[in-house]
Parts: structure tokens; sequence; C-alpha cells
């Protein structure tokens, strides 16, 4: 049942489904503003967090000087956002079910992921596995790799890299995507936020026993 092994694997998307990233991705772009005296409406840019960071920053500066905008942006970021973060609602009870259950978890982002690393260690979400710099589609790479039957995410993105990878699409309405339109992005499973997130996934494996 939609890719159930015996042995359960679990990914998740970082921002905004397992932390709230947008004080601290507010001040290093207000610190990126500072440093290169160009404009960036941080409080827009927080509102579209999921894609990778050179979507956001082609916004703001022209398209040859966005890869050199995004290393200074990931050299930034360790001191103006990792302690401004903090863990979503439900994430470590979400965490410890799925290790409850004898499973083992990862997460998936398009973050950089030395500093995905870097918040989930300061907050002590200990995944079995990290995987940065994949988005969307492109997140079924490490999601098929390791054999994940389930994958959980706030973006139409994250839907669709569960869906190419042949997991189960599991959204959490807590991001940028509001659950219509997760719904409509093919999302098998709609949740309001983490917090639900043990009790769907004991009726899920009760379910995938019948």
């Amino acid at each position: 049942m939609w890719g159930m092994a015996s042995s359960l694997t679990v990914g998740f998307d970082l921002d905004m489904t397992l932390i709230d990233s947008r004080p601290g991705i507010r001040a290093c772009y207000l610190a990126l503003s500072e440093r290169t005296g160009t404009f960036i409406d941080a409080d827009l840019a927080v509102t579209r967090l999921g894609p990778p960071l050179a979507e956001e920053l082609i916004h703001w500066f022209p398209a040859d000087q966005v890869p050199v905008m995004a290393d200074l942006y990931r050299e930034m970021y360790p001191s103006t956002a990792i302690t401004a973060t903090h863990a979503m609602a439900g994430v470590r009870e979400a965490i410890d079910a799925v290790r409850a259950a004898g499973g083992r978890t990862m997460v998936v982002t398009a973050k950089y992921e030395p500093n995905a690393k870097l918040h989930l260690a300061h907050l002590g979400i200990e995944p079995d596995v990290v995987v940065g710099d994949l988005w969307a589609e492109q997140k079924a790479l490490a999601l098929r790799e390791h054999g994940a039957g389930v994958y959980v995410g706030d973006h139409v993105g994250d839907v669709r890299g569960a869906r190419t990878a042949g997991a189960l699409a599991v959204a959490v309405a807590t991001g940028p995507c509001p659950a219509p339109e997760l719904r409509a992005a093919g999302a098998d499973v709609v949740l309001d936020d983490l917090s639900a997130f043990p009790d769907w996934l004991a009726g899920y494996r009760e379910a995938s026993r019948a």
C-alpha cells in the first residue's frame, strides 16, 4: 500500500514543515540587503518559501549576480538565521511516532545542506538522514535512494516530489500553499499541521496491515 515496505521510512521537508524559518530567513535577507545596498522585501520573500534560493534572489539581483549573492547569503546564514528559527508544532512527536513504529526518518530539502543540518542540530531534531539542495521532482532522487514510502511537506513542490518517487504524498497546510491547493496538486493526505501526524500514521499503518 502506497509503497509501504517492511521497514517504514518517512521523509520530511524542512522549511515550514519541520521548522518555522521565516524569522531567521527574514533576518538574513535584511542583512544581505544591508551588505549589498540592494533593496529586498524580506517580508514578501518569507511568504514564498520552498523553492531554491536562486528563485527568490532573481527578484532582487541581476541574473549574473545571483550565484555570488547566493554564496554570500549562505555564508551569512549561520550567524543570522539559525537562532531565530523555531520548531513547528508537533515536530518531535511526529519524528518519535515514526521511530516508535520501528521506522526511519529523513529530511529532504531545497535548503543548502550544511545550513539545514545546523537548524536541526540547534533544535535537537535528529533524523536518520539529511539531504539538501533538492527541489520538487528532484526530491524523488533521495526518497527513492532511501526507500521512503511517505513524504511530508508543505508545498506543491513537495507533493510533486513525493508522487515522482512513488511515495504517499502527505501535506501539511503550514506553509505558503493552502489545503485546497495542496489537494489540487495531488496530495494524498492533507493535515492541518504535524500535530495530527502521529494519529494519521497509526491509522495508515493499521490500514496497511488489513
